[in-house]
């Protein structure tokens, strides 16, 4: 039976109550509209850094527009506590290295993975350079991306940086049907595309 990160989330929300205290957490974020739930969701239990590292972002055009209105969506959301912005290294050539051989690989597949551990191990290394308390990601709130992928990368990054990943589902719930909610209340950029020239390719079949 599949796991339900959700009740793994619940579970470490309620034991973060009972100790007063607002931990800090690095939230990596593919983009503004992925990130409006999450940030209204975890605000009230974590100090946020948004980690904006997305090398398979392409155009270098893209990777610039999402990475303003995430900036500004974190400025105009009106938050319990206050959210701070990091943007990662814009490096293009790291996601090609991955994706060598894998071109022809279907979206959600093993190009995918690979992607996903790239940022994540980013979002793990800087959550520990930063001194950070947990780190995770938005990407699953998205409907098309593999919630338990996503958490068993994240556990085992955990595992290597010493830094505690916090396991999660945000598309359930209606979160993803929140986000857009919010998306649209904010007036927010939505791509039409995953970020990278494979996905970008795909949705236009």
């Amino acid at each position: 039976m599949a796991e339900n990160y959700q009740l793994w989330l619940d579970k470490e929300l309620a034991a973060l109550q009972t100790t007063g205290r607002k931990p800090r957490l690095l939230l990596h974020s593919c983009c503004a509209p992925c990130s409006s739930y999450v940030l209204e969701y975890l605000s009230q239990y974590f100090s946020i850094t948004v980690y904006y590292y997305n090398p398979n972002i392409a155009p270098e055009s893209e990777f610039r527009r999402r990475a303003e209105e995430q900036k500004r969506l974190i400025q105009e959301m009106d938050l319990p506590n206050a959210v701070t912005f990091l943007e990662g290294p814009y490096e293009p050539t790291q996601f090609e290295m991955l994706a060598a051989g894998l071109e022809d690989e279907p979206e959600g597949g093993h190009r995918c993975a690979a992607c996903f551990r790239l940022r994540l191990e980013q979002a793990a290394a800087t959550a520990a350079a930063q001194g950070m308390d947990y780190f995770t990601t938005t990407l699953s709130i998205s409907p098309l991306k593999n919630a338990t992928l996503l958490n068993a990368i994240g556990g085992e990054l955990a595992q290597t940086y010493r830094v505690p990943y916090l396991f999660s589902d945000f598309k359930k719930r209606e979160g993803y049907k929140r986000s857009c909610a919010l998306s649209a209340a904010y007036g927010l950029y939505r791509q039409d595309y995953c970020g990278c020239r494979f996905s970008k390719a795909a949705s236009k079949k």
